[in-house]
Formats: structure tokens, C-alpha cells, sequence
């Protein structure tokens, strides 16, 4: 059986993450903070380390600056490891003018790269999906069936098909069909690929084992597909061999404010369906050396704390405080995710970065930096609504503070 050794792992950087906005206003979707001391991008590096695929790409593109500097930061292999982990930024060329017009054609303009590390097998992997993953196993069972492709599926129920893009898989597991989020129950019909009333679909998680040669031909025999989901993948399953493998884990994708949000949030509940506790599977990401949490007389039910915080005599509820979060006496926070601080900053003139003393927060998102002042409320807006403010924003009803914003002292921000 063919070695790990061989597999080389290319993460998707994303591209202007436009669902996401405003956490994507300054970073890439990759870049955006997780949990409270985590960014999306931790997850796949992680989940490769752990299943000792040690040769990692990035694609990047839009707002890749902060992605950089995290990764630089926090993965280093020494000199006695021959894993690496690299940066495939977008670039012009003699050959190429534009920038990634999809995720195909990203790989397409990065086929000298991917053919000098002499891998005969490419992961493809999303940065914006909060999962934990043995991608080894998907890899044993690529070798097993000796598939063309292997697409990593997960079982959907009927209320989710309009979701995902749907596959087709029959007894052997081989992929013969594939629909993109398909709307039409007789279409649907066709589709059922489990004996499984709650959950009889199957859906791609966007996660793809291609043999290097199979990958290359369709990138140069389809110059004009530039998707894998909606081009390239249903391409290949009429003419190649594609197998589905199973993985029934908690998988979200994190593409909106919404999912954000209430993915976070489930992060803080005693049944929270993602462990970032596990020992022998830990999720990696920057090491700060920051002090301890200090929290003062305050009432805390089911709040994830990240460190280097200082909360004073106020009350927390099913909420997040991410790493550096300072926040003064008598606030109130509930159903909220506040991430932090990337610095401590010493005393100044003007408002400090945190939350002042009396502030009453609800259904927000406050980004990285921001500063707000004293009795701010914000509650949370009806579903589905929109808001573009000079200094906030509203998405799907959710109240966010975009990075380094400044609330003024009594500011309202409710329906």
C-alpha cells in the first residue's frame, strides 16, 4: 500500500469570504478567529498533522496578510522533520495574468508546484469547516478501491439537501451521479444513497483524494472549468473511477454570520458537539505565553474563557471571551462572542480596547480590537435582517463590530 509520504495536502485559502462579511473586511475566511484562541485554518492544519500528512499547501488570494503571519507564526517543522507547510499566494505570470478565477483553477495555475513535490496523491481541503478528521482512513480506502478520486460524503437529511451538492452512490461505493443542490423532491428521489429515513442523502464535504496524474489531465483536458464542486468533480465521475467514503463526526461549515455565530456558541453548552479537549487528537494553533484569566466577583453559566483576560463584577452568559478580552464592571453579555485583543496596549488617551463599565450586550459578534465605551447596549435585531452602519453592522439579525471599531460611550444599538 502506497505511503502518507506520499499524499500532499492543499488547503483552499478561500476567496473574498463575502457571507462572512465584516469578519472577512480585513482577513481571509481562513484567518477568522475560532473558540476564542483558534483560527478556521487550525482546524485542517491540524487534523493533517494528526493524521501525519507532514507536506502542507495553502492557496491564498484575498486579505491573506493576517493568514500569513499566523501560520509563520505558529507552524515550524525543525531541521530534522522533512514536513513543511508553504504559502501558494495567488501570482501574475507569463503564463497568467488573472488571479484564481475558482478553486480548480487555483490548482491549475499552481500545477508546477504541485508537480515539483513529486506527490502522487493531492488532498484537497477546505479552510472554513470545523470538523476532526482521519484523513488517513480516507486514504487507505482511496487505495483499497484504487479510485481515480475519493470525495469524503456525509449523510444530510431531506430539510438539508438544498444545501449541499447531493452524490449518488451505489452499493460498492462508487459515486455515479451528482447534483447541486438540488430543490426538486422527484430529483431528490433519485438521489437517495442511504437506507436511513432521518438521513437517506449523501453530501459532498468538499474534501477530495485525487491521484496526481488523474488531477493534472482534468485541470488541462477542461481549461474552463475552474470549480471542482460544480465542474470538475462531475466531470470526472463519467469518466473515472470516484468513490465516496464515509464520515459520520461532527462536520459544520462555517460560510455564514449565522453558522459563525451559532457554532461558536455551541462551544460553551456542557453538550458541546465539538472537543477541543481531546489529548491525542489536539487542535494546534499560535503559542502566546499569556498570563492566566483574572475574574472578579462576576457570575459565569456556560461561558468558554480564553486567556489573558480580566473580567470585573459582571455577569456572562452562553457566551464566548476570547484571548486579552478586558472587560469593566457591571456589564451584562449574553449570547455573545467577544473575540479579544491581539495586544495589550498601555494606558492612553480615549477610549481602551475592550468593554466599558455598564455596557448591556446581546446577540453581537465583537471582533478583534474594538473598543467600547460606557452604558453601550446591544440587542439583537429579527431574523433575516440587514444593516450596513458606518461603524456596525447587522447579518441574518446578529449585531457585529467589525475589527477595531470604536463604540461611543451610550450608544444604543437595538431594533
Amino acid at each position: 500500500m502506497p505511503s502518507l509520504k506520499d499524499v500532499l495536502a492543499v488547503i483552499l485559502g478561500g476567496g473574498r469570504g463575502a457571507r462572512l462579511y465584516p469578519l472577512t473586511q480585513m482577513r481571509s475566511k481562513p484567518a477568522v478567529p475560532i473558540a476564542g484562541k483558534y483560527r478556521l485554518i487550525d482546524i485542517p492544519i491540524s487534523n493533517c498533522i494528526n493524521s501525519e500528512i507532514y507536506r502542507i499547501a495553502i492557496l491564498t488570494q484575498f486579505n491573506s496578510v493576517s493568514l500569513h503571519r499566523h501560520i509563520t507564526r505558529t507552524y515550524n517543522f525543525d531541521a530534522f522533520h522533512q514536513g513543511w507547510i508553504q504559502i501558494w499566494a495567488a501570482e501574475q505570470t507569463l503564463e497568467n495574468a488573472d488571479w484564481y478565477q475558482g478553486t480548480a483553477d487555483a490548482f491549475r495555475k499552481q500545477t508546477l508546484e504541485i508537480q515539483s513535490t513529486g506527490a502522487n496523491y493531492v488532498l484537497i481541503l477546505a479552510g472554513d469547516h470545523l470538523y476532526r478528521m482521519d484523513y488517513k482512513a480516507m486514504a487507505e480506502y482511496h487505495w483499497e478501491n484504487n479510485a481515480d478520486i475519493t470525495i469524503a460524503v456525509h449523510p444530510v437529511s431531506k430539510e438539508e439537501v438544498t444545501r449541499f451538492g447531493i452524490l449518488k452512490r451505489e452499493s460498492n461505493g462508487r459515486i455515479t451521479d451528482f447534483v447541486e443542490k438540488p430543490k426538486d423532491p422527484r430529483i431528490q428521489k433519485k438521489y437517495i444513497s442511504r437506507d436511513d429515513p432521518h438521513k437517506p442523502f449523501l453530501a459532498s464535504m468538499g474534501i477530495y483524494m485525487f491521484n496526481t496524474k488523474i488531477l493534472m489531465d482534468l485541470l488541462k483536458d477542461f481549461p474552463h472549468h475552474d470549480d471542482f464542486g460544480g465542474d470538475i468533480i462531475p466531470q470526472a465521475i463519467k469518466s473515472n473511477a470516484v468513490y465516496g467514503f464515509d464520515f459520520n463526526g461532527y462536520w459544520q461549515d462555517i460560510g455564514t454570520i449565522r453558522s459563525f455565530y451559532e457554532t461558536n456558541l455551541a462551544l460553551t453548552t456542557p453538550e458541546t458537539p465539538f472537543n477541543f479537549y481531546d489529548a491525542k487528537l489536539p487542535i494546534y494553533t499560535d503559542t502566546r505565553f499569556l498570563p492566566g484569566s483574572i475574574v472578579e466577583d462576576s457570575n459565569l453559566k456556560n461561558v468558554l474563557i480564553a486567556e489573558g483576560c480580566r473580567i470585573l463584577k459582571s455577569e456572562i452568559d452562553h457566551s464566548i471571551i476570547g484571548i486579552r478580552s478586558q472587560i469593566s464592571a457591571g456589564c451584562m453579555i449574553k449570547d455573545s462572542i467577544m473575540m479579544g485583543s491581539d495586544y495589550y496596549e498601555p494606558d492612553r488617551a480615549g477610549l481602551p480596547i475592550g468593554i466599558g463599565a455598564n455596557c448591556y450586550i446581546e446577540g453581537a459578534i465583537l471582533d478583534k480590537n474594538v473598543r467600547i465605551g460606557n452604558n453601550v447596549t446591544m440587542r439583537p435585531f429579527p431574523r433575516n435582517k440587514d444593516i450596513d452602519n458606518e461603524k456596525w453592522y447587522v447579518r441574518d439579525g446578529i449585531v457585529v463590530i467589525p475589527k477595531d471599531a470604536e463604540i461611543l460611550s451610550g450608544t444604543t444599538i437595538a431594533p
